[in-house]
């Protein structure tokens, strides 16, 4: 048997790097997936190369900034599924090269409601199911700034420090109802997001170097290494891991 057959998964920010790659690494483990994003159209097509490779998914929209819509996508997702067993918290946003007195505020709330209140707000709704349900595991994608911090990342990083002890305070929390909480702490990862912040920086011929190199291991992740921490965590294997804020960063808070 698979080793998540009859298990039933919801990624926000499903439709693109690591959100993506988890949703089908899942899938190719037996689980029943929902891409969950904004971009509805691109969810789809996340979720056709699924079924296409064999598995199960759902596309559904979700702006995880906002609660009546996270309210719907829980509810798509429980209609659809019949329950729900693993939430996986990926959707995020930064503004790069930013001190605290070059963020503006908009810019700020922005970065809070998506990486901290949508972690919140989809929490929230999906605790009751899964306490319904008899348990379950919620998987929150913070960074490593959110354990070390990092120049130019002021509201990223003050963001991803609450991302992490959320996943703390949640997991003392539900550890009777039978929910596990941890989170990954990536490094830098090859996704559109970071390529994006590349070319911002003056092109990604030219500073990837500056990624890579600041790495022990002298390269950057790939979603699926992303993926497969959080497969990891949500997995049996896992049973006794709870409130964990796991690096996969190349070695970079180990320095």
């Amino acid at each position: 048997m698979s080793r998540f057959e009859g298990i039933r998964v919801l990624v926000t920010g499903g439709n693109s790097g690591i959100g993506r790659a988890t949703a089908q690494a899942f899938a190719a483990e037996g689980a029943a997936v929902a891409v969950a994003a904004r971009d509805e159209a691109r969810s789809d097509i996340v979720a056709a190369e699924i079924e296409s490779a064999g598995g199960r998914a759902v596309a559904v929209r979700c702006d995880v900034t906002d609660e009546a819509s996270c309210r719907s996508a829980v509810d798509a997702v429980v209609a659809t599924l019949g329950g729900l067993d693993v939430l996986f918290n990926n959707a995020g946003v930064i503004y790069r090269e930013r001190t605290a007195p070059e963020t503006t505020p908009e810019e700020w709330d922005h970065t809070f409601a998506v990486n901290v209140r949508g972690t919140f707000l989809m929490s929230r709704l999906v605790v009751p199911v899964m306490i319904e349900g008899g348990g379950g595991v919620i998987v929150n994608n913070a960074s490593y700034f959110g354990l070390v911090g990092g120049k130019g990342t002021a509201a990223y990083s003050a963001a991803k420090g609450a991302v992490v002890l959320l996943t703390k305070a949640m997991a003392l929390d539900h550890a009777r109802d039978g929910i596990r909480v941890n989170c990954v702490c990536p490094g830098s990862v090859d996704t559109p997001m970071l390529r994006g912040e590349m070319e911002e920086m003056g092109g990604a011929d030219a500073v990837r170097h500056r990624f890579e190199d600041k790495h022990p291991v002298g390269r950057i992740a790939t979603p699926e290494e992303v993926a497969a921490a959080v497969l990891y965590l949500a997995s049996a294997e896992a049973a006794f891991v709870t409130g964990v804020a796991l690096p996969i960063d190349g070695g970079l808070t180990a320095q």
